[in-house]
């Protein structure tokens, strides 16, 4: 699983870090954030992790500033020195609510609940598809963009992917060229045929034919290449790799 840890306390966050390593040898820690503004500009520019751990005081604002800034965050451990907020922590769904110092066993259960969570939800999401896919559907077919002062049509054969960049999602053809849409990622995975595309994290939902190449990536994710080629690293989410397989397997 990956990790961030926002805490502005530097000792505390080390410490946070080596229990956490030490417990949960498979968490990936991608980034220690000390501060709301810091965190704004990492999750902008970062995949969301599978956990966060949260401090809420921080010296610039509350936690609460940074999670209220993500469309769907995922679960949270709250650590903080105050018991002040915890009826506040629940209402975001939080995990569990540690106060400082942190206990190690506390913190152990903490990282047992989170993993009964996920497996929990793993199990829902397959039951749900399973469900899905015994009820015929019509799927979008078309999609109309605005080319200058034109409008234009493109036949869903005729797309690779789609993508978020800075809150707006576009369409990009096998062609290469990409126009902006007025969906969102949770809308098009309703109304495209799933044999076709799949969504394999938060930003992106591929084509199977703009899949090139796949890579095996750190904690049983994987990485892979699309057409038109992207620059940037597109890794398929953990909790959406099983079924990204089957998908390609159908």
């Amino acid at each position: 699983m990956t990790a961030v840890i926002i805490e502005d306390e530097d000792i505390a966050s080390r410490r946070l870090r080596n229990l956490i390593e030490e417990l949960a040898p498979n968490c990936e820690i991608l980034a220690q954030i000390s501060s709301v503004e810091s965190g704004h500009k990492w999750f902008k520019n970062n995949e969301l992790p599978d956990l966060i751990f949260l401090d809420i005081q921080l010296n610039d604002g509350y936690g609460f500033d940074i999670i209220d800034q993500l469309e769907n965050h995922p679960p949270i451990i709250f650590t903080t020195a105050y018991n002040e907020y915890a009826i506040r922590g629940f209402k975001y769904n939080g995990l569990d609510y540690l106060l400082k110092p942190i206990d190690k066993k506390e913190l152990q259960k903490a990282l047992q609940k989170y993993t009964k969570t996920i497996e929990k939800s793993n199990n829902r999401f397959t039951d749900i598809e399973a469900i899905r896919h015994l009820f015929k559907k019509e799927y979008k077919r078309r999609f109309m963009v605005k080319v200058g002062n034109q409008f234009s049509t493109f036949n869903v054969e005729d797309i690779a992917y789609f993508m978020a960049d800075n809150g707006v999602i576009f369409l990009r053809n096998k062609k290469g060229r990409k126009f902006p849409i007025e969906y969102t990622i949770d809308q098009l995975e309703e109304i495209l045929n799933p044999i076709h595309f799949f969504r394999i994290n938060r930003k992106y939902m591929v084509s199977v034919e703009a899949v090139k190449e796949i890579h095996s990536y750190f904690n049983s994710r994987l990485s892979i290449k699309i057409a038109p080629n992207q620059e940037e690293q597109i890794i398929v989410s953990r909790e959406r790799t099983t079924n990204f397989k089957k998908w390609l397997d159908t």
